[in-house]
C-alpha cells in the first residue's frame, strides 16, 4: 500500500460510514474547544501568565511532557498557533533541563506552578515535541528564539540520538535503535514506538546522520512491535524488554506492567497511524485484525472495561481508562474493512468525552482517534 504521506489522501472513515462532513467537522471542533477552552470541570488546558499555558493531568494534578507534547500535536493538527506557542513557552521555561545527567531533555512531571517534580525525562514526550515542532515549522514557518521551531526540533533530536556520545544517555539505544522507557533503563514501552513519526522526522531533519538513524529506528520499531504484540490477540504489555517480551519484575510502583493496561492502549493506535501514513509493513494490518477480532469476537462486544493478559485472559479488576480502550480500538480499525471495524468506529462515535478526574488521558487518546478517523491527523496540509 502507498501511504497517505505520499498520496495526500487521508481516509475519512466517518464520512465513509455515512456521517456528513458538516457534523464531523462540528464534532471535531467541539472536542478541541472542550479540551482547551471548555468549562473548568471539562477542559485541562490552562493559560498561565500572559503568553503561556499547560495541560493538566487531571488524575495526578501535574503537567507532564506527555500531555504538553500531546497538546502541541493537537494544536498543530488543528492550526491553533497561539495555543501551540503558549504550551511550548511553558515547556521550555519550566520543564527544560539545562544541566545534570539528562541535560537537553524535559522533566517529565512539573507542578502547575512550574516546580519540577522530577529531574528525569520520559521519551514519549520528547518524540512528540520533536515531531510537533517540525510540523509547526512546515505549517507556520519559523519565528525567533524558541519559536524557531525547526531549530528547536533539530536541537532536541540531536540530544535524543547523540547524548550517549557526550557522556550522557540517549533516548534511543545506540546499538539496537529502540526507544528506551527512560534514558537510564535498558527496556522499552511498546506505546513509545512511533515509526510514523521517525519516518516523518527523517524526511525533515537536515542532519544526514540523524536522518539515517531515524530511518533505522523506524525499521527497528516495526520489527520490535511485531514481536511485542501477541500473535493471536494483538495485545501488548505496558513495558517490555528489547526482545519484545513483557517485563516480569516489579517496577518502582510495585507492578510488573506486563498486562494490556493504560499505556498499552496507545500501541495499536500508533501502529494503525503508521500504516495509514506510510503503508510500510503488512504485519501492522495483521496486528490490527487480531486486536479487533479479540475485542469483537473473543470478548463478544461486551463492555471493554477489563484488564487483560496478552493471551486474552480477563484479569481481576477494571480498566482505569475505559474510554481510551474504545477510542484506540476505533483508531486500530482505521485501515480495516470488516464489519467488526465498522462496529468499533461507530461505537466510538456514539461514546462521549469522559468527564471527571481521570478525563485527561482518555480524552487525549479520544481526540487523536477522532483526528485519525476523520482524515485530520496528517503529516502535512
Amino acid at each position: 500500500m502507498q501511504g497517505a504521506y505520499y498520496t495526500g489522501k487521508y481516509r475519512n472513515r466517518f464520512e465513509e460510514l455515512g456521517y456528513s462532513a458538516e457534523e464531523i467537522n462540528e464534532r471535531k471542533n467541539k472536542i478541541f474547544e472542550t479540551i482547551f477552552h471548555g468549562p473548568e470541570d471539562e477542559r485541562f488546558y490552562h493559560e498561565f501568565g500572559e503568553d503561556m499555558a499547560y495541560m493538566e493531568d487531571t488524575g495526578n494534578h501535574d503537567a507532564r511532557t506527555e500531555g504538553m507534547s500531546y497538546g502541541m500535536m493537537m494544536c498543530v493538527q488543528m492550526d491553533k498557533k497561539d495555543e501551540f506557542d503558549r504550551l511550548w513557552r511553558w515547556s521550555k521555561k519550566y520543564m527544560y533541563m539545562e544541566s545534570g545527567n539528562e541535560a537537553g531533555y524535559f522533566a517529565w512531571s512539573v507542578s502547575p506552578e512550574g516546580v519540577k517534580n522530577a529531574q528525569g525525562a520520559a521519551p514519549d514526550g520528547e518524540e512528540f515535541f520533536i515531531t510537533a515542532l517540525f510540523m509547526a515549522s512546515k505549517r507556520w514557518g519559523d519565528g525567533e528564539g524558541i519559536l524557531n521551531y525547526r531549530a528547536e526540533a533539530e536541537k532536541l533530536l540531536d540530544a535524543c540520538i547523540n547524548n550517549e556520545h557526550r557522556g550522557l544517555r540517549s533516548m534511543w539505544d545506540p546499538s539496537n535503535k529502540l526507544i528506551r522507557f527512560v534514558a537510564n533503563f535498558d527496556f522499552s514501552d511498546p506505546s513509545y514506538h512511533l515509526p510514523h513519526f521517525y519516518t516523518f522526522i527523517a524526511d525533515q531533519t537536515s542532519n544526514e546522520e540523524n536522518r539515517k538513524f531515524m530511518l533505522e529506528a523506524a525499521k527497528a520499531s516495526r520489527d520490535f512491535l511485531s514481536k511485542a504484540c501477541h500473535p493471536v490477540t494483538g495485545l501488548n504489555p505496558e513495558y517490555s524488554k528489547f526482545d519484545g517480551t513483557p517485563i516480569d519484575k516489579p517496577w518502582f510502583d510495585g507492578n510488573c506492567h506486563q498486562l494490556y493496561y493504560s499505556d498499552a492502549y496507545r500501541t495499536g493506535a500508533n501502529i494503525a497511524l503508521d500504516y495509514s501514513w506510510f503503508g510500510a509493513d503488512e504485519r501492522e494490518l495483521k496486528q490490527a485484525e487480531n486486536q479487533i477480532r479479540f475485542f469483537c469476537e473473543t470478548l463478544g462486544k461486551q463492555n471493554w472495561d477489563g484488564i487483560y493478559d496478552l493471551d486474552g485472559t480477563v484479569m481481576e479488576g477494571k480498566a482505569l481508562h475505559p474510554v481510551a480502550i474504545i477510542a484506540t480500538n476505533a483508531q486500530v480499525s482505521l485501515n480495516l474493512e470488516s464489519e467488526d471495524a465498522e462496529y468499533c468506529i461507530r461505537k466510538f462515535w456514539d461514546t462521549p468525552l469522559r468527564k471527571g478526574d481521570r478525563r485527561y488521558y482518555d480524552n487525549c487518546l479520544y481526540f487523536f482517534a477522532f483526528l485519525a478517523l476523520s482524515g485530520s491527523y496528517r503529516a502535512e496540509w
